[in-house]
């Protein structure tokens, strides 16, 4: 089924650009009608390059817009809560880019809104759309290394000069790698393991005015204990994801990227074998669950209670790295 569905970007942002628009234009009925910028210039250059035929400079002009029915939200972090909540009492549909917002309790305010309008939330956390962690979370559901133990995520990479900014110069925007990157390892884990993590340790490191890299270990409620490196500053490091049990172990290659690309390979008794992956686009896969979810005929794949949780677990990570204590994951 189709459903027609009219997008507002919010910022004209790089991921936008570079995959979201493309994955929202692949669904049937949908196109980007409107895109908003403070900067004027920069978003009739970005509407005209990329066909979209309003661009606006404010969320009032943009959810005002009766083509617009849902909005795509990628401006920085602190902005996130009150565009958000503006277009849900607009009656707009919300995909939000992760982390859902700064604060636990802007990001419920967040969830609230949207209940309340009764729009559809969700949050871009689109690791788990991949095939490599669905293949993992499957592995694991059919107890193919028997009672998970331990995790280990390593996503130490070196952030594209596109995407430093405010990422590495504005704390106040939500920039530093623990909002960027380690709110996806929490989101991956928590999707894999169909567990959530309940406390943290960590430590980071400052190379500027955010951290830029962190070393962290969660517990999660079913036991399992999970370290994680997260960098903006390493370059030659590859990605990856390994889950150890009692009976084998899962190891993800080159997986935690937003390309459709990677390898899974399932270590136990009986030796070691590659599980088959059918790659296909994260963020079209995404696209695609928000519209039926819009239907009424699904959950998006990463609810705004999934923006919730995650960003719960980001938030703990950082917390201990400031006080040096093991910190609990609050609700």
């Amino acid at each position: 089924m189709s459903h027609k569905l009219g997008w507002g970007l919010v910022g004209a942002s790089n991921i936008a650009r570079e995959w979201m628009i493309d994955a929202i234009r692949a669904q049937p009925g949908n196109d980007v009608v409107a895109v908003m910028s403070s900067d004027a210039q920069r978003g009739a250059a970005y509407a005209a390059r990329h066909g979209i035929a309003a661009a606006v400079t404010s969320i009032d002009e943009l959810i005002a817009n009766p083509s617009v029915e849902a909005v795509y939200i990628s401006t920085t972090n602190e902005l996130h809560a009150p565009q958000a909540i503006a277009a849900a009492r607009a009656g707009k549909h919300v995909l939000c880019e992760k982390p859902l917002a700064m604060t636990l309790s802007d990001a419920r305010a967040i969830v609230d809104a949207c209940r309340g309008a009764g729009v559809v939330l969700a949050t871009n956390h689109h690791l788990r759309s991949a095939a490599s962690h669905q293949a993992i979370r499957r592995l694991l559901h059919e107890g193919a290394i028997g009672q998970p133990l331990f995790a280990r995520v390593f996503h130490a990479v070196a952030l594209p000069e596109q995407l430093r900014g405010w990422r590495l110069h504005k704390p106040d925007a939500g920039g530093g790698v623990i909002l960027d990157i380690t709110v996806h390892d929490v989101d991956t884990l928590r999707f894999v393991l169909d567990a959530q993590p309940v406390e943290a340790v960590a430590m980071t490191q400052c190379n500027g005015p955010v951290e830029d890299g962190v070393m962290a270990v969660l517990r999660f409620a079913n036991g399992v204990l999970a370290q994680l490196h997260d960098a903006f500053n390493v370059a030659h490091a590859g990605t990856g994801i390994e889950i150890h049990g009692s009976a084998g172990s899962i190891i993800g290659r080159n997986v935690m990227t937003q390309r459709p690309v990677g390898d899974v390979l399932l270590r136990s008794a009986e030796g070691e074998r590659d599980v088959h992956l059918e790659h296909h686009n994260l963020y079209a896969y995404s696209l695609a669950q928000f519209n039926a979810a819009v239907r009424g005929e699904s959950s998006p794949a990463a609810s705004g209670e999934d923006g919730v949780r995650s960003l719960a677990g980001a938030l703990a990570v950082a917390e201990a790295s400031r006080t040096g204590q093991r910190t609990p994951v609050r609700r």
